[in-house]
């Protein structure tokens, strides 16, 4: 590597590292928070942290993608924010679903996410910094912050199983691009699939609220499930149809 690109990946790395760092720092004083206020074990927080470090220790082998750009940015930041809070919904895997209180603090962290995934794009636009890196975080965490909330909803009895294919479409997708190459291809930009991804969100969202029980939150599971199929279906369709295209 030239010297040149070796001192500007080493100046991303630093940028990236710092504002984990921060909102590292930020993730630990609101599990602390939600451990004080709620009598949580520190195991909370623990599995909070190890989600959160461990996901970004996947992601770091893509940030050479964010070259030649040198400064992590704040649309990544934001993003990172937003992984965060999915590593908080991780604390609650494998635990007794939450008092009430706490379900609706969860409820206001997951709007708060939401509205992030609106802002992380608008700065990378604005301030010039997009990145092929910055697509597949924003990307990752949505899909991230998915799984865990299918997971969720189903442990805390308010879906059956059937629920985490919601989180896991996705990783399945991918999965089956290694035997099935032609759904690797790059599929245009749709504003249907941002639609159908904050539809399922706030969808998962509500059913871990004290709010909804059976069926109805089985019932608004399944119909998001649905629109998530149909979305997918309609993706490797276009995809099929533009390998058969070119044979």
């Amino acid at each position: 590597m030239p010297h040149t690109a070796r001192t500007s990946l080493q100046s991303l790395q630093i940028s990236a590292l710092l504002n984990s760092i921060a909102v590292l720092a930020l993730l630990i004083s609101v599990a602390f928070m939600i451990i004080q206020a709620f009598a949580a074990p520190i195991g909370y927080l623990a599995q909070s942290l190890a989600v959160f470090v461990g996901f970004l220790l996947i992601l770091a082998r893509f940030l050479s993608q964010h070259q030649p750009l040198n400064r992590f940015g704040a649309a990544n930041t934001v993003t990172l924010l937003r992984a965060g809070i999915a590593a908080l919904f991780a604390g609650l895997m494998g635990r007794p679903a939450p008092l009430p209180a706490w379900a609706w603090i969860m409820a206001a962290l997951a709007i708060v996410a939401l509205l992030l995934d609106g802002l992380d794009g608008w700065l990378a636009r604005r301030s010039g910094m997009k990145s092929p890196f910055g697509a597949r975080f924003d990307m990752e965490v949505d899909a991230f912050f998915i799984l865990i909330l299918a997971v969720l909803v189903w442990q805390f009895g308010k879906a059956g199983v059937w629920v985490i294919l919601s989180g896991g479409m996705r990783y399945g997708f991918v999965l089956l691009g290694y035997a099935l190459p032609w759904l690797n291809q790059p599929l245009p930009p749709r504003r249907r699939r941002q639609t159908v991804c904050v539809i399922q969100t706030v969808a998962l969202v509500l059913c871990l609220t004290p709010l909804l029980v059976p069926p109805i939150s089985t019932v608004l599971a399944a119909v998001a499930l649905g629109l998530l199929a149909l979305s997918f279906t309609v993706d490797v369709v276009w995809l099929w149809l533009r390998k058969s295209a070119t044979c």
